[in-house]
This record gives structure tokens, C-alpha cells and sequence, in this order.
């Protein structure tokens, strides 16, 4: 069974992350030109929150807030209230998580460590190549 840990293998562990600080609008232009949606939000070495698409969409341009004039930490979901995850969870268990919490991003901590940040894309992509996996391993033994 594949774990939180063997995503942040084939990924890497490499984190976006911006101050609580920050103005919004610089926080969505780093979002674009990674081509990402989401931002993880340190204080120093010290997880505070995440910034999402969602929660732009949600506190700034439907509140008829400007992003110029908007810190992340004024729309980030702050942390604790986070949804996070261990390198030992199972993708089943994250892909569970995701879907009953309505959160498309996990940061992976171990002992209050950030690790890595791990998307649904991911979750689904590792999933899929497990039942591929088990597909394989099922034709071999059957044609044996």
C-alpha cells in the first residue's frame, strides 16, 4: 500500500511557501508563475497556515476586497484548523480526508517538521498507479 511518504519521493519535497505578510496580490502572482494553487504560510520555521485559490476566490474577489490592498494572513486558513498529514498515511487515508473535508491540499509534518505539501492530483496519481500495480501483480499470478 502506498504511503504519503512515497508521493514526496517521486515528487520531491520541495514547498512555495510566503509570509503571513504578504499582500495578497504577490501571493497569487507567485501562484501563477508556478502554475500552482496553493501557498503554505510561514512564520519563520513555523507553519501558521495555507493559502489557496479557493480561499481567494472566496475572501477576497466575492467580498469585493482588492488583492493590493489584502494580506495573506487576513484570508489564509490558519493553522491549527488545518488538515495535515504524516509520511505514513496511506493515500486511501488522504484521499478519504480530502473528500470528506473539501480540502484539495495536505501539508505532510512529522514531529512538527514540514516535510512536503501533497495536492489531490498527487493522491489520485499514486492511486492509480497502486491499482495498476495490482492489476500487474493479479495478470502475472493468474498466467503463471
Amino acid at each position: 500500500m502506498k504511503k504519503v511518504k512515497h508521493i514526496l519521493e517521486k515528487k520531491g519535497s520541495y514547498i512555495y511557501i510566503v509570509s503571513p505578510n504578504l499582500r495578497v496580490y504577490d501571493a497569487i502572482r507567485v501562484m501563477g508563475e508556478h502554475n500552482i494553487g496553493s501557498l503554505l504560510v510561514m512564520e519563520e520555521e513555523r507553519l501558521v497556515g495555507i493559502l489557496t485559490e479557493r480561499d481567494y476566490a472566496r475572501k477576497v474577489v466575492l467580498q469585493g476586497k482588492f488583492s493590493a490592498n489584502t494580506f495573506v494572513h487576513e484570508i489564509m486558513t490558519p493553522h491549527p484548523g488545518l488538515h495535515i498529514v504524516s509520511p505514513n498515511d496511506s493515500i486511501e487515508d488522504c484521499m478519504q480526508l480530502m473528500t470528506t473535508q473539501k480540502v484539495r491540499h495536505l501539508p505532510v509534518m512529522e514531529n512538527d517538521k514540514l516535510l512536503g505539501l501533497i495536492s489531490i492530483g498527487d493522491v489520485v496519481f499514486a492511486y492509480i498507479g497502486q491499482q495498476k500495480d495490482i492489476i500487474a501483480d493479479m495478470t502475472s499470478y493468474i498466467y503463471r
